[in-house]
């Protein structure tokens, strides 16, 4: 077995860190202040080729392997994890969708856009009424000759007001169950597909969140992604994937506020003494460092099962559930290391602290994950 990263890895680690901390780092209270999605960066890391990261070179992709995009997502969360979870939404769920799924036409006419930044991509799963069990979704698409008529609203869409390009998954045979919903492309301006409220959100505020609204939005039949009936499975397989990146993020989180935590207790003096040099500090520095690498490593090892080809369920569900979780508890004695400190915008763990909670959340809550991983292990009894 082998735990260390190639030459190119680490250069490509060296890269993402010096683009954001140069063109990120100095503008992450004001974007987080003003909820300002910063397009122009997104389009640097397109041509840095962070947002081709996984798809071949033939389709304008970078051919990264599943543990470069993750070496990329932590750096990136590192610093903002606003940033990384709307390039999450972009690669790992819009982008990938289309290339997993789509036709080869499909595959030539939006990844290329979409590796080089040129548009940004959503991906649109959950509705109002259907978040953890979106297999009751009720956003309904009728085939009316060449067209489906799509009529609906989808919530909690990452990128939403950004996006070019939307993957968008409606009801075609509510008598199918899980097999009776399909995913649609969908591009900007398209006639009855529209934006609705923008969230305003405890964390990760640059990152847009809104509604996709669809009122007798009329979708050539050619922009059905995958088979028809198949979308909703599809976006299973694309979850497996999705959840290595925000398992990759949360662990951007942890790293970023440990980093911030350890800085601080070398500095601030309390009865004469550095608080680093408190038994009590070192502690939780201990358990900060040993728990984030737990995380790195079960991330890791997932993204290391995906390049090889392997199915990836249960293992991307444990290292998404221990990662975000651990991005939790870390922030949390961040905070706590910093004291008051901690609970003022001056300083980057009070943000980091907020973005955390979001990791236990999205694609998928740490509930669900528990059930995949439950399912897993009872299916090998």
């Amino acid at each position: 077995m082998d735990f260390g990263f190639t030459g190119d890895q680490q250069q490509l680690r060296k890269t993402i860190r010096e683009f954001t901390e140069a063109e990120i780092k100095p503008h992450v209270m004001e974007w987080d202040e003003t909820q300002h999605f910063p397009a122009e960066v997104f389009r640097g890391l397109g041509r840095l080729g962070a947002l081709g990261a996984v798809f071949p070179e033939d389709l304008g992709g970078s051919g990264y392997s599943y543990v470069d995009y993750a070496i990329v997502m932590e750096e990136l969360a590192r610093v903002d994890p606003s940033i990384a979870l709307s390039v999450a939404a972009h690669v790992s769920l819009c982008t990938n969708h289309i290339f997993t799924a789509g036709s080869e036409e499909q595959k030539r006419r939006y990844i290329p856009k979409l590796a080089s930044g040129e548009w940004i991509g959503s991906w649109s799963l959950t509705e109002p009424e259907a978040g953890s069990d979106a297999g009751q979704a009720r956003a309904a698409a009728v085939l009316d000759r060449d067209c489906w008529v799509l009529n609906g609203i989808k919530t909690f869409t990452t990128n939403a007001h950004v996006a070019d390009v939307g993957v968008v998954m409606a009801v075609t045979d509510r008598s199918a169950s899980s097999h009776g919903i399909s995913a649609f492309i969908i591009e900007k301006g398209t006639p009855g597909y529209s934006f609705g409220k923008k969230e305003n959100k405890l964390g990760m505020r640059c990152s847009p969140t809104g509604d996709v609204l669809l009122k007798n939005c009329r979708v050539p039949a050619s922009q059905v992604c995958g088979k028809v009936g198949e979308g909703f499975v599809d976006s299973l397989r694309i979850l497996d994937g999705g959840r290595i990146s925000i398992a990759a993020l949360a662990v951007g989180v942890a790293q970023g506020a440990y980093e911030a935590a350890l800085k601080y207790s070398k500095q601030r003096k309390q009865f004469s003494r550095f608080i680093s040099e408190f038994q009590s500090i070192q502690n939780k520095l201990a358990d900060m460092a040993t728990e984030i690498d737990a995380a790195r490593l079960l991330t890791q090892r997932a993204a290391w099962l995906k390049d090889s080809g392997a199915g990836v369920n249960k293992e991307s569900s444990m290292a998404k559930l221990f990662a975000s979780e651990t991005a939790v508890r870390v922030t949390n004695e961040a905070v706590q290391i910093h004291g008051g400190y901690g609970f003022i915008k001056d300083y980057p763990v009070e943000k980091f602290f907020r973005d955390a909670k979001l990791c236990t959340i999205g694609e998928g809550t740490s509930e669900i994950q528990r059930l995949v991983i439950a399912r897993q292990l009872l299916k090998s009894v």
